[in-house]
């Protein structure tokens, strides 16, 4: 059977797509072109009924009438004949009836709590006062607020000066919310094109309304500026252009020495792009990429532990591996290149 469906593929294979497009007229273009921008089969978000042109050739019946629909249906029904039974229907029982069994039912025997008689003697000359200390000790507060509440004098309950060692819940302190990013957007954008050396670095965290072609602007205007050694868009809302945009900024810029990423919508593509951009970078000395809405997967971890052993220059890098390997190759890669760092400041301080 897939072999005569394959078969009857044969003659489109090559086909020209161009000359049949060339030999079409305009109106018949528009309407290829409005077909193609009403339809889309392959869009899940689209009802079925819109996914493909109606193919209909049955005219209306009219508007939607709910009785007649229960008439024809139960007409449809009464014309239909029954099926008969192989085995007619006797009503004869087969087999022995299901009796349940009744299990006895033991009768509930109370424990006797014996005590001894010193003990028993003290807890029966006890006051009220004495038990709903004892009560209070023991943890057992349900039975101070209903037993002894009227005799110890308090509206809750009891006394609270007058029991000590009582465990109380630790009150708790209201956390104020972090204030917002008080950046300005617009500024910083043009202190960044004017090339402001007062600028050194951008801090736009969690500011979630900047639109996708401003972070560009950033991206675009950070690859000729020789000031900003700091930029973060953590929790942006950042996406796939966004970082495809970063990855082209850093391979012109020189100046940049920490890009943060993190908390974003960024996936395996986007990652992928800004580690292949270090590749030819080497002024970049920290990079955070985690916390994204997407697992990047095993293959683009891997992907990130071979560039950092190939890097000589990242000594920070953000990220939580979740592969064994990757993440024992990354680590090595980041202590080589802390290793070096050291080594050359101590040649710039014996020399």
């Amino acid at each position: 059977m897939e072999h005569l469906f394959t078969k009857d593929l044969e003659k489109y294979k090559n086909l020209d797509e161009d000359e049949i497009l060339n030999k079409l007229s305009e109106e018949e273009l528009k309407q290829l072109e409005t077909a193609l921008q009403d339809l889309d089969p392959e869009n899940a978000l689209l009802p079925a009924g819109l996914r493909q042109k109606d193919q209909t050739n049955k005219k209306a019946t009219g508007t939607y009438d709910r009785e007649s629909l229960l008439a024809f249906l139960e007409k449809e029904a009464l014309e239909i004949k029954d099926k008969e039974d192989f085995v007619p229907y006797t009503g004869e029982k087969k087999g022995k009836m299901f009796i349940p069994k009744h299990k006895p039912v033991m009768p509930l025997i109370e424990d006797q709590i014996t005590l001894d008689p010193e003990l028993e003697e003290a807890l029966t000359s006890a006051s009220d006062t004495e038990l709903g200390d004892l009560a209070a000790i023991l943890g057992m507060h349900t039975l101070i607020g209903t037993s002894f509440g009227d005799t110890r004098g308090s509206g809750d309950g009891f006394n609270k000066h007058s029991i000590k060692d009582v465990v109380k819940c630790e009150q708790l302190i209201p956390v104020p919310d972090e204030p917002p990013n008080p950046t300005n957007v617009e500024e910083s954008l043009r202190r960044i094109k004017a090339n402001d050396p007062r600028l050194v670095e951008v801090n736009l965290n969690n500011i979630k309304n900047i639109p996708i072609p401003t972070l560009k602007e950033f991206a675009k205007a950070l690859e000729c500026n020789t000031h900003v050694k700091s930029f973060s868009l953590a929790a942006t809302r950042s996406n796939d252009p966004i970082a495809s945009a970063f990855a082209d900024m850093l391979k012109r810029n020189k100046t940049l020495n920490s890009l943060n990423v993190e908390s974003n919508f960024i996936t395996g593509t986007g990652i992928l792009a800004l580690v292949n951009a270090l590749k030819e970078n080497d002024t970049l000395t920290e990079i955070r990429i985690d916390n994204q809405r997407q697992q990047l997967g095993t293959a683009v971890e891997v992907e990130i532990a071979k560039m950092l052993e190939k890097n000589t220059t990242i000594i920070k890098f953000g990220y939580h591996f979740t592969q064994q390997g990757p993440r024992a190759r990354a680590a090595a890669a980041i202590t080589k290149n802390n290793d070096l760092v050291r080594k050359k400041r101590l040649e710039e301080d014996y020399h």
